[in-house]
């Protein structure tokens, strides 16, 4: 779908939605000349009460007889299967429009869900840490939505109500000109109206939809962090807080709902001018001679044809301003630039040896002074780097900058001597596999997460990926073995059992580049240990990199860089570094009870 520009007015945000929606065009249309049929023929039956009328009371003399009916009986027969074939087509062309108004909602809010998250996935981690998940699940959903309410019913009510004003006010031009002036008088007050609404609705509305996302925000918070409520009892706190979040999307709407209130009780006074005015004048009409009485019949129903469904704007302007709110939401996420382009077209040669340079390589994070600063270093193929270093010295930084999850601010990353900003993220990020210390597991089966990385593994692959992460045992302790359910976000497994299937998904991988965040965090020391030992045999066919506090887990990688304040302070072996004397040969000391505790 093509991208639209956002515009702040509901009739700029309309216009951007059409842009948005040009593939659809010809169903549109057909959409609307289906609307436009049924409006007519639904018109129709007035018209046809008033021939009648005019049957009844003129006979011989009345229009039908011109048309060579002679009879009143052939008369009345001819306008009843005039009448059958009116409402034949009314109601088909009413099933033509529902369906395919109906329809077209669905294939475009289906898009528009599927671009809004496309556009998602394509950003840097730095606009995931400015927007909460529940506010994006409130545009991915609710908003989605309700631009679909509008579509299904609202789309055609407005067309219908303006089709409707047109083919009435033309008969009654053609019937009765001076009736049908005080007729329409009303309509410009309507009219007037409407577009006060929407100025006074348009602002109204999107605090709406900013309070909608505020609550998702909350529940979506709430809801992940429901242990931690519960440790700490702070039930009645978060229920008061969701209370006052849930009060002021309250206030909102109601904000809104006095706007859209006052507006129908003005349409129903201008409606009862407009039918007053024709009752009266054309009553007087007929009883002077100068009015036909089935004309004036047919005038009076035709008034109620003319006003009465402009009652029912202000419903479908609410619901259209609702929809505009959503629109400005969704299409403004379509819009958004990602930091991170993933214009590559460089291509890896195969097999990827899984070589690394970092030269001068400085990153900051928005509004912070964290981050690094000039890093350079270097990771030939197939061998372990290990990066070592304060809370917040910039190791797991580095790993995300190699794995373009930020852009970096100065200096180059290669992989196997390509910029990884010339290769295709796809490209470079099928050559990486990732265990964070922040394991996340999918709602799904242990096999299911395991073969995440390589959907078409077999299962003897993923038997043995788990056994190489030393999972396989406690695996065949479940419940339904490698079918077992692991909950949202793993909820059913301990700590160690998500860290050990995060490591298993990523060995299964196969990937080049092994990065080990904080891999073992969460195990034992004697799972530790036989993962160690399972790494060590998986290290000799990959480029790893590990990021560790404990140092004992990294004395034998080839090389270990040690950060501080974002700054390379120290690089060498394990004995090398310790011969320095220096930042690592105090933590060493640290760790094997030689000196007081430092943290890294």
């Amino acid at each position: 779908m093509k991208k639209a520009p956002v515009n702040a007015s509901s009739f700029g945000s309309l216009l951007a939605l059409l842009q948005y929606a040009k593939g659809y065009r010809t169903r549109i249309l057909l959409a609307a000349l289906c609307s436009f049929l049924n409006c007519f023929f639904d018109v129709m039956p007035e018209i046809l009460i008033g021939i009648a009328l005019d049957v009844v009371i003129n006979q011989d003399t009345s229009f039908v007889a011109s048309l060579g009916f002679e009879t009143p009986k052939s008369q009345i027969l001819a306008l009843a299967f005039v009448t059958l074939l009116v409402w034949v087509f009314e109601s088909t062309f009413q099933f033509l429009y529902l369906i395919l108004w109906r329809n077209l909602a669905q294939d475009l809010q289906a898009d528009l869900r599927q671009d809004a998250y496309e556009t998602l996935q394509r950003q840097d981690m730095g606009f995931f840490e400015s927007r909460s998940s529940g506010e994006l699940v409130s545009i991915l959903n609710d908003d989605v939505n309700q631009l679909e309410r509008f579509l299904d019913g609202g789309a055609n009510d407005f067309l219908q109500v303006f089709v409707t004003v047109g083919l009435v006010s033309a008969v009654f031009f053609y019937t009765a000109p001076d009736i049908a002036i005080l007729a329409i008088l009303p309509i410009p007050i309507i009219i007037w109206g409407a577009f006060l609404f929407m100025r006074k609705a348009t602002p109204r509305y999107a605090a709406v939809r900013e309070h909608v996302g505020s609550l998702a925000r909350r529940l979506s918070n709430n809801i992940g962090g429901i242990a931690t409520i519960k440790s700490f009892t702070a039930e009645p706190r978060e229920a008061a807080a969701l209370r006052q979040a849930s009060d002021g999307y309250v206030a909102a709407n109601r904000a809104a709902i006095r706007i859209s209130s006052a507006f129908v009780p003005l349409i129903r006074m201008a409606v009862l001018a407009g039918f007053l005015a024709t009752f009266v004048l054309g009553g007087l009409q007929v009883l002077e001679g100068t009015l036909n009485a089935g004309a004036y019949g047919m005038l009076v129903f035709l008034t109620q044809r003319l006003l009465w469904p402009l009652t029912s704007l202000a419903q479908t302007v609410d619901l259209y301003e609702r929809a505009m709110a959503s629109t400005r939401r969704i299409l403004a996420l379509i819009n958004t630039k990602t930091e991170v382009r993933d214009s590559g077209t460089q291509r890896l040669e195969k097999p990827v040896r899984g070589e690394v340079q970092f030269k001068q390589v400085s990153f900051e994070y928005q509004h912070s002074d964290a981050g690094v600063q000039q890093v350079t270093l270097g990771v030939p193929a197939g061998s372990t780097l290990a990066l070592v270093g304060a809370t917040g010295s910039g190791k797991s930084t580095l790993i995300k900058l190699l794995q373009r999850f930020y852009p970096v601010n100065e200096g180059v990353i290669f992989v196997d001597g390509t910029p990884i900003e010339q290769l295709p993220l796809s490209e470079l990020r099928e050559t990486m596999g990732l265990v964070s210390q922040d394991v996340f597991l999918f709602d799904g089966s242990v096999r299911d997460n395991i073969a995440y990385g390589n959907p078409s593994a077999s299962l003897d692959d993923v038997m043995q990926a788990a056994a190489a992460a030393e999972a396989a045992d406690f695996i065949q302790l479940l419940p339904e073995g490698y079918d077992t359910p692991v909950g949202e976000r793993g909820v059913k497994l301990s700590g160690g059992q998500r860290q050990r299937l995060s490591l298993a998904r990523a060995i299964l991988k196969r990937p080049a580049i092994l990065i080990l965040d904080e891999a073992t965090s969460a195990v034992d020391n004697e799972t530790e240990a036989a993962i160690q030992k399972s790494l060590a045999v998986l290290s000799r066919e990959r480029t790893v990199i590990v990021v560790a506090h404990r140092l004992s887990t990294i004395v034998q990688a080839d090389l270990i860089v040690v950060l501080d304040q974002g700054r390379v302070v120290e690089q060498g072996t394990h004995a090398q570094l310790l011969r320095m004397n220096g930042f690592y040969t105090r933590q060493w000391a640290v760790q094997t009870g030689g000196a007081s505790e430092v943290s890294i």
